[in-house]
């Protein structure tokens, strides 16, 4: 990170940065098409001893079903709280802003239990509420994916 006056290493904080994220881009590398596909998606998120998960669902078929089945190497980015900074000049404009990046691992979540508590993180998400009760017919009929962190680094301008 080049402006490491700007890096926050907190735990705690950075997890809060997190909850206030409502979206989180994953990028992947589709080497088929030699190009890089990005897809903003809503989320759902567990931090366990410093394991930090992020959990995704949608259709059981696309372009990101079919990179996921080949890779499992992935970049994800969320921001949020940007505010203009307004300068007597242009280059004197600034923004403020929080953002979280890293890479992880990919896979699907083929556990009914866990599916379950996945789709329940990501309703905690964006709905601060997670004893949501999935019937069997919906949790088949859902792809559920997860990314689990394997680097992370976070900033913020304020």
């Amino acid at each position: 990170m080049r402006r490491k006056d700007r890096e926050i290493l907190d735990e705690v904080k950075i997890d809060k940065f997190i909850r206030n994220c409502d979206c989180c881009r994953i990028g992947f590398y589709d080497k088929e098409n030699d190009e890089v596909y990005i897809v903003p998606l809503n989320f759902g998120y567990s931090n366990i001893d410093n394991k930090r998960v992020f959990y995704f669902h949608g259709a059981k078929e696309g372009r990101k079903i079919d990179l996921i089945s080949k890779t499992n190497k992935v970049t994800f980015e969320m921001d949020s709280n940007h505010e203009l900074i307004v300068g007597k000049m242009a280059c004197n404009y600034s923004e403020r802003y929080q953002c979280v990046m890293g890479t992880g691992l990919i896979s699907f979540v083929e556990d009914k239990e866990e599916k379950a508590m996945a789709l329940n993180e990501i309703m905690f998400q964006n709905m601060g509420k997670k004893d949501w009760d999935f019937p069997e017919p919906m949790l088949n009929g859902v792809a559920v994916f997860k990314i689990e962190v394997t680097s992370l680094s976070c900033k913020e301008h304020l």
